[in-house]
């Protein structure tokens, strides 16, 4: 070939030559264990920034790539915590910022999935392709784009929906010891809001994986998963995916909140969110405080709570309840993180061991349990009916503990006791088994009026059982006009007078 020609092409090519450069901002893993990592070179990481890890070995890391947050920037280094098996990665990695916050998919096509903290999927069911994401960390919505709590969340447990009632917006805890049936009140819930256009997310963080198929299972059964997702941060899985799984969920549910529509959040639970924080804290060498958790704790569930509300119609009118979780030891609500969660919630259902025991289920203590929100966050029907029944429920407590000491008790009193029996019987509710507000209004109604008085205490249940199937089957006008008046109008109030002393002449005559 003529050389003349070759040095002609190559002139050419150089001419057209034109450069490009790529920059990647890229640092090296000095230290790595329990999942954090030190890293130096990162000079412009940012907090909460995820970082790809690029591991020498990378079939030990497995196929998808390996992301870590930045949580600690210090002035020689960064400190990361990895999302995911950290064990391929070793001194001496490769890691590249990625220029973005943690974020998470979101979308309609996650209601009715199980996914893991980092939106994907875990049931089997096919990956989840979403074109939007949102960020896990968000600034809560200011005081003038919120609207005041006025629409009820019906949870579909007598004793909450009368004397504890949650609305739209709220934030109520739900604590007590291990094994007193705090999952169970907020699963109910869930299974309640079949078709009520509430979109709910199960935050399941520290949880066995056991559990979690037990809960999920419960669900599908009832046909609750068709609006639900499940988010679930394992036992087995590391610290930084409890940590980050509260946060993620609470994405998922602001995508639905600027649609519209209304959410409800369960975070089960936060004891060990604070647990798992408190892990990733000392490793990241924090200053320690008191029960050795970091200086911010506090902060940890405030921003994650505070994200929960009500908007009002200039920003769309959508909203997140929030039902978190908090475990006592030994009925303990005085401690550290219970009397943290309690100052930022708008009221706490309080579950007790000894109600549990002694087989009142739901075992829920009315003198500690409080809703902030009160009457305000139920129809006028439920208002009027359950006025009453928290202050004598309260007062039985009491007559119940002075009555044991003496047995000669005066007219009045002994009415008040036997009713406050029947009240205890009334409120009491199997599992898996929410009741609509019509037929609580029903049944409330007929206590507070003297109806069961002379049913005996232990037919009390059964009684109860035959009224709601005897108004489902013959009484089905009233229970609609309940459900749509929402108030006990003077024609509501006749029609369930009549159908009560119906139902009292049926029953004593089948008897």
């Amino acid at each position: 070939m003529n050389k003349d020609y070759i040095i002609d092409e190559l002139k050419k090519q150089l001419e057209n030559f034109q450069a490009t450069t790529q920059t990647e901002k890229v640092g090296t893993v000095t230290e790595i264990g329990d999942g954090v990592a030190k890293i130096s070179g990162l000079s412009d990481a940012m907090v909460s920034e995820m970082l790809e890890f690029l591991p020498a070995e990378a079939s030990k890391a497995g196929p998808a790539p390996l992301y870590g947050v930045a949580l600690n920037l210090e002035e020689g280094n960064v400190g990361a915590m990895i999302l995911g098996a950290y064990e391929g990665i070793k001194e001496g990695d490769t890691v590249k910022s990625t220029g973005k916050i943690l974020s998470v998919p979101v979308g309609d096509m996650m209601v009715g999935r199980v996914v893991n903290p980092l939106g994907e999927a875990i049931d089997g069911k096919g990956e989840i392709k979403s074109e939007t994401f949102y960020p896990v960390e968000k600034i809560a919505p200011g005081v003038i784009t919120r609207k005041g709590v006025s629409v009820p969340v019906q949870t579909g447990i007598k004793a909450i929906d009368a004397m504890i009632p949650v609305g739209r917006g709220q934030r109520e805890l739900i604590i007590g010891d291990r094994q007193t049936g705090k999952t169970a009140i907020a699963i109910d819930t869930i299974i309640n809001q079949k078709g009520k256009e509430l979109i709910c997310i199960y935050v399941a963080i520290g949880q066995k994986e056991s559990k979690i198929a037990r809960i999920m299972g419960e669900l599908e059964k009832h046909g609750a998963m068709e609006h639900t997702i499940i988010v679930v941060a394992g036992a087995s899985d590391p610290s930084a995916l409890s940590f980050i799984a509260p946060y993620a969920g609470c994405a998922m549910g602001e995508y639905f909140m600027d649609k519209g529509k209304d959410v409800l959040i369960v975070y089960d639970d936060l004891s060990k969110h604070a647990w798992a924080y408190r892990q990733i804290s000392l490793i990241l060498r924090r200053p320690p405080g008191r029960e050795a958790y970091p200086g911010d704790i506090f902060y940890l569930h405030s921003r994650l709570l505070e994200r929960s509300a009500r908007l009002n119609e200039n920003y769309g009118g959508g909203s997140i309840t929030a039902l978190p979780v908090i475990e006592t030891q030994a009925g303990d609500v005085s401690a550290y993180i219970p009397t943290n969660v309690i100052s930022i919630t708008d009221g706490q259902i309080y579950l007790e061991t000894d109600l549990f025991y002694k087989g009142i289920r739901p075992a829920l203590n009315v003198g500690l349990s409080v809703s902030r929100v009160g009457s305000s966050a139920q129809t006028k029907a439920m208002k009027k009916v359950a006025g009453k029944l928290r202050l004598d429920l309260a007062q039985f407590r009491e007559l119940e503990a002075f009555a044991q000491f003496g047995s000669d008790l005066d007219e009045a009193t002994r009415k008040q006791i036997e009713r406050g029996k029947r009240t205890v019987e009334v409120l009491k509710q199997d599992q898996y088994e929410p009741m609509p507000v019509e037929h609580q209004v029903a049944i409330i109604y007929a206590l507070i009026n003297g109806f069961l008085d002379d049913v005996a205490v232990e037919k009390v249940k059964t009684w109860e059982n035959d009224f709601h199937k005897y108004m489902k089957s013959s009484q089905k006008e009233v229970l609609d006009l309940i459900a749509e008046k929402k108030e006990l109008t003077d024609e509501v109030v006749a029609g369930l007078e009549k159908a009560i002393k119906e139902f009292k002449e049926v029953y004593q005559n089948g008897q």
